[in-house]
């Protein structure tokens, strides 16, 4: 899995929320199965979490994934879609019936977006598809160095 810096995830808004819910970062880890340093860390801004994982911390919390991921709609990337729903790339790609490979082009933009392929994933991702196609070609057209 992927190591990079999770778009849109807020380390404050983790924080509010755990708060909010009047659990220490120890309660959330316990409950969400994760290691102690895990949450601190997040908060912290030191380490970004993985989709499924935060996916699994948000459940704990009883909130949306998207209370702790935000991306603005004008600005998100085929990847944002997929991690407002929880989904990994082998998860998505499992499901639409796409290699996980594929999946990883199409969200760089990378590769052409077809339109059968644009049609699973915008039914897997709940969304039109031409608001997937928006989002594809903001990935294909980003300036070099941003990641999609």
């Amino acid at each position: 899995m992927s190591r990079r810096v999770l778009r849109g995830f807020d380390p404050a808004r983790l924080t509010s929320l755990r708060e909010s819910k009047g659990m220490s970062r120890a309660d959330l880890a316990r409950k969400a199965g994760l290691g102690g340093a895990t949450v601190q860390q997040w908060e912290t801004g030191t380490r970004s979490p993985q989709v499924d994982t935060l996916a699994l911390v948000a459940k704990t919390l009883d909130v949306p994934i998207g209370d702790l991921v935000d991306v603005p709609r004008d600005r998100r990337f085929p990847g944002d879609w997929r991690v407002l729903l929880g989904l990994t790339q082998p998860q998505l790609g499992q499901q639409v019936g796409i290699s996980t490979s594929m999946i990883a082009r199409i969200e760089r933009g990378e590769v052409k977006l077809t339109d059968e392929n644009a049609r699973r994933l915008a039914s897997v991702l709940n969304i039109e598809i031409d608001e997937l196609v928006r989002s594809y070609e903001r990935a294909r057209d980003r300036p070099a160095g941003v990641q999609a």
